[in-house]
């Protein structure tokens, strides 16, 4: 019984060591099944690869052992059978891992408790089936022969287990994260002094938290949450971990991929001023219409405290009509002197960035951005609304905005050897912001050049929007290098419909191809854009 409870150990611990990948998968998305599940189906290959190499490799040692070694043996065998899973499955998993993914796979804390209940999950199930399937008296019985199957052939379920196992995780991840959010809560109920304000929105949110962060620090000792951290779990963190008694004011990023995210965003943070930067058709897979959306988004303003501030980025559109009707005290910001609050006029671009004048009716402020593109001022605008009415004055806020710096891979100038200038806008996959790059790169001299594999996460109007995407691209450059022949496709359609040349559009399988075809392509005084890059679980 000892050697076939290692058999069956060496088996699961094989499947998981193999399984890389998959738990890689599950992680980058959020640990959400629905979008685990779609990404299987997008990879169907790969996520199958690991499986059905553990199959081979357990009907192989099996075989292996069985001609090799007496039968009255059979403790040793199954012993040492256990022995080359594991370690089999150890370089299965290294030989299947991505060599240079784009996020790495990060083994967190959550990812060991989810190893650990996946070793006593494929354990179990193993047991079950040899010690309630395959009775030793009667092994070939159909009842027998079903074990034996189901045995041989268990890890080429090996998705399913993930699945199954990240399910079996759930409840005490929701009890561990549960205690951390209402520590979270303790914190910020301890400090009522302390300026809470939440951004959201289908895009922009990072780079406005950055900005606002970057202005308020002229008069506030103000904390961002980092990077992109936008989670629940993600904000508790930087809560727990970095609020300080010096800090005066607190930016939460609220990111969104099902209704009710924001509010339970809101539950932990409590803001009493909220942003909202724009809404459109973001993460359609998940919320399926851009009117659930916009109600998702809304939910922060209706967190909002009687004598909250919320402050609306003028699209004219959604984001203008949830500014419309909002009550209590609101301010919409854009470039519509007549319909906003807080606009800008005289706007100058540049390759060395953009200058323009901040207006509100009472006054008017000179400012100068290293930033690019009328999306950025926008973005500035909606930021300095916040400032005026936090008693920032004219000086603090232009020399907050001229201290702004790019925020990594969004519209990011970078000079390189050769006399190439990229744009850096692999963050960006919104139609709006796309439309906003292409712009400015339409203002830079020379050949201009666009590498791209497309926007995702757009339900059934992804093929419609990049097709669109094509279009709007066809207007700016001289040659287009796309990223993975399938994917593509629409964006190359839209591309001709706009009249491009076909041999001026160019393929490619991977980001590394299309940089070693850049080095024939461009030459000094070009311009390259990268409009946004895709995640390893969109890859082809």
């Amino acid at each position: 019984m000892t050697a076939t409870l290692l058999l069956c150990l060496g088996l699961a611990s094989g499947c998981i060591l193999a399984a890389g990948n998959l738990y890689h998968y599950f992680q980058l998305e959020s640990y959400q099944f629905p979008g685990y599940f779609r990404t299987l189906k997008r990879n169907t290959a790969k996520a199958l690869v690991p499986g059905i190499c553990m199959t081979v490799l357990l009907c192989a040692s099996m075989l292996l052992c069985a001609l090799l070694i007496p039968e009255e043996h059979d403790t040793f065998t199954r012993i040492l059978v256990g022995v080359i899973l594991t370690i089999g499955g150890w370089g299965i998993g290294r030989l299947l891992k991505e060599k240079k993914p784009k996020k790495k796979f990060a083994f967190t804390a959550r990812v060991k408790r989810l190893y650990a209940v996946s070793l006593i999950v494929l354990t179990g199930l193993l047991v079950l089936d040899i010690f309630c399937l395959m009775p030793a008296n009667d092994p070939d019985s159909i009842r027998g022969r079903i074990g034996i199957g189901l045995f041989i052939f268990f890890p080429a379920l090996l998705p399913l287990w993930v699945a199954l196992s990240g399910l079996m995780a759930w409840p005490i991840e929701k009890g561990i994260s549960e205690l951390y959010f209402r520590d979270a809560q303790r914190v910020l109920r301890s400090r009522p002094d302390l300026i809470r304000i939440g951004i959201t929105g289908s895009w922009g949110k990072t780079s406005v938290k950055f900005i606002l962060g970057t202005i308020l620090s002229e008069k506030y000792n103000t904390l961002v949450t980092p990077a992109s951290f936008n989670t629940p779990m993600g904000v508790t963190k930087v809560i727990r971990s970095s609020i300080e008694p010096g800090h005066r004011v607190f930016v939460a990023e609220m990111g969104a991929r099902h209704v009710g995210d924001i509010k339970e965003m809101c539950r932990l943070v409590h803001p009493e001023i909220g942003l909202l930067t724009s809404v459109g058709p973001q993460h359609l897979d998940t919320f399926h219409t851009v009117e659930r959306v916009a109600k998702t988004k809304y939910e922060l303003i209706e967190a909002l405290p009687t004598d909250g501030k919320s402050f609306f980025a003028d699209d004219e559109g959604l984001c203008r009509e949830l500014y419309e009707k909002t009550t209590g005290d609101r301010t919409l910001t854009g470039i519509d002197p007549e319909k906003d609050d807080v606009w800008a006029e005289n706007i100058r671009y540049s390759p060395e960035g953009t200058e323009f004048d901040l207006c509100t009716k009472e006054t008017r402020i000179a400012c100068r951005t290293e930033l690019l593109g009328e999306l950025n001022v926008r973005n500035i605008l909606l930021c300095a609304a916040v400032a005026l009415r936090l008693g920032l004055d004219g000086g603090q806020i232009s020399h907050g905005i001229s201290k702004i710096r790019p925020v990594e891979h969004r519209l990011q100038l970078i000079r390189i050897a050769g006399g190439i200038t990229i744009i850096d806008d692999a963050f960006n996959s919104n139609i709006r912001g796309a439309r906003q790059a292409f712009k400015t790169l339409k203002s830079f001299p020379g050949r201009r050049v666009v590498v791209t594999p497309g926007m995702v996460e757009l339900g059934d109007r992804e093929a419609e929007m990049n097709r669109e995407f094509g279009r709007a691209m066809a207007e700016c450059c001289d040659a287009a290098v796309l990223v993975g022949p399938k994917r593509s496709a629409a964006i190359r359609a839209g591309l001709e419909e706009g009249g491009f040349a076909a041999e001026s559009i160019y393929v490619v399988s991977s980001l590394e191809e299309a940089s070693r075809l850049m080095a024939g392509l461009t030459g000094p005084g070009d311009t390259v854009l990268f409009e946004n890059d895709l995640p390893d679980n969109y890859s082809e």
